[in-house]
């Protein structure tokens, strides 16, 4: 028994023992190691990275360059600032019969400098470039990015409907153009490089993706332009600059942003590059650009009613035909459906828009239209387009106050009243045709387009003679039954012809 409290007593000396080493050589290490000095940072032999971004900046940095365009004020007077009207638009003079500043002298013309980019496409130092960064100036000079000397440049043409311009300059030496790709293989998600100078920072380089392809921005006096759009950051002072693929090809030019702020917000647009070719090619041989046209107007976007109405499931509804225009004098009507062209099916108004525009003026172009239901053949002599929407440009007056007219029935939501026979000499019809008083807010008639003092001349191709006429023909009609109006609307004083349909909602 006394034998095993030895042992007892031995093995709990021995543990603490054990325990009092241990914790002796822990204070120690932590002792060593507080008074070791600490190790140097190195910087590591610099190895290339694989990048594509890179490379990318590498071969473009010595084709982009910024432009520098000077705009020449003209002399105003003091007066001048206000065109005779010191209070500005709404015409009460805050000076009684005084005009303030009439007898100032005349102000010294200022010169006005704005930058953009551009990007070099052939050695003998042709530039492309949008046509908003040059517009107007008396002197444009392109900064090469191997040195600090600005060159004068040459505007050899634009093309406004585009917003394009061709510069050259000369520099002594060959140039490094970019290579230009093929916009239409892009794709939604596909990675996207943008440089230029924005804000005058030369060669800033943003990437992202392409964020959507063909967008419209419902322009007027652009109507050809089909954007992509992208993420890759553009701000002021990129635009003309190059929009690049991962391959570093020129697939766009950065033209516009949407902003709420005035800088970039996550969605720019550049014009494809397959569209400005064209009108590159074109510029260089001929210092401007050539493009079809044929004198119609159609709604922007297919009314599927209203093609069905008038007998046809696709194809482009003719709203309007220019008197004396190629298609007038071709024998086509308002109300005609383009449905093919040179043996090929249409589809859509982008479609016939581009094939016309692509043909140049005087040669002829074959359409399939379709006119009450009935197929016919219309040979068109293509005119020139710049002519023909030069002509086409008028105001948008409104027509004199109607009265208050008839209710006709709730689901369609107007009211309308007669003509007199003045009111049809001035429209030049000789019968029929019947005026809207007034449209429902939120109503069918609203939705499909109608306006107050709109003139409707026919439902579903049946003359409107009366309101009495508008009032029977909706009773009878049936909820989900396609209803196409042709109306008349006044435009700069004149009465032009429109088509429109919807349908007919259940309530």
């Amino acid at each position: 028994m006394k034998l095993n409290r030895s042992y007892v007593t031995l093995a709990l000396l021995l543990f603490c023992v054990g325990l009092l080493t241990a914790n002796l050589l822990n204070h120690t290490g932590i002792a060593s190691a507080a008074s070791a000095t600490p190790a140097a940072l190195v910087v590591p032999s610099a190895v290339q990275l694989s990048n594509s971004f890179t490379k990318i900046a590498k071969e473009a940095e010595p084709s982009v360059v910024q432009i520098v365009s000077t705009i020449q004020e003209k002399r105003t007077s003091m007066r001048g600032l206000f065109n005779g009207n010191p209070s500005g638009d709404n015409g009460d003079n805050p000076f009684g019969n005084m005009v303030p500043f009439q007898n100032m002298p005349q102000q010294q013309p200022r010169r006005a400098q704005g930058l953009g980019s551009g990007f070099v496409v052939d050695r003998n130092g042709y530039i492309l470039t949008n046509n908003h960064v040059v517009e107007n100036a008396t002197r444009i000079q392109v900064k090469l990015p191997d040195g600090k000397t600005q060159y004068e440049a040459k505007l050899i043409g634009t093309d406004s409907e585009l917003d394009l311009a061709v510069l050259k300059i000369d520099s002594g030496k060959q140039l490094t153009p970019l290579r230009i790709g093929n916009s239409d293989a892009m794709e939604t998600g596909d990675w996207a490089v943008a440089i230029g100078s924005p804000f005058g920072l030369e060669q800033t380089m943003t990437a992202g993706i392409i964020s959507a392809k063909g967008r419209d921005l419902g322009e007027r006096d652009h109507q050809l332009q089909r954007f992509l759009q992208t993420d890759a950051a553009i701000n002021r002072g990129n635009s003309g600059g190059p929009l690049l693929n991962i391959n570093g090809e020129v697939i766009g030019i950065n033209t516009m942003i949407v902003s709420g702020s005035g800088n970039f917000e996550g969605i720019g647009f550049a014009l494809p590059i397959n569209l400005a070719v064209n009108s590159y090619n074109q510029i260089v041989k001929n210092g401007k650009v050539s493009r079809g046209a044929i004198g119609i107007q159609f709604a922007r976007e297919e009314n599927a009613a209203l093609l069905k109405a008038y007998g046809a499931s696709s194809g482009v509804f003719v709203q309007q035909v220019t008197p004396d225009g190629p298609a007038a004098k071709a024998g086509m009507q308002a109300s005609d459906i383009i449905v093919g062209i040179d043996g090929k099916n249409l589809t859509d108004g982008e479609q016939l828009v581009n094939i016309i525009s692509a043909a140049q003026p005087g040669s002829t172009v074959h359409m399939k239209v379709l006119r009450d239901g009935k197929p016919m053949e219309v040979a068109v002599k293509i005119g020139d387009r710049a002519a023909i929407v030069a002509d086409n440009r008028s105001g948008d007056e409104a027509a004199a106050e109607g009265e208050e007219g008839e209710a006709t029935h709730a689901r369609l939501g107007i009211s309308v009243q007669n003509l007199s026979s003045s009111d049809r000499e001035q429209m030049g019809l000789s019968t029929g045709g019947v005026v809207i008083a007034n449209v429902a807010p939120g109503s069918f008639a609203e939705d499909i387009g109608l306006q107050k003092r709109d003139v409707i001349v026919a439902i579903n191709r049946h003359a409107m003679n009366s309101a009495a006429d508008v009032r029977n023909f909706m009773q009878s009609a049936k909820p989900g039954e396609a209803m196409a109006f042709k109306l008349l609307r006044n435009a700069g004083g004149n009465w032009n012809p429109l088509f429109t349909a919807g349908t007919l909602p259940e309530k």
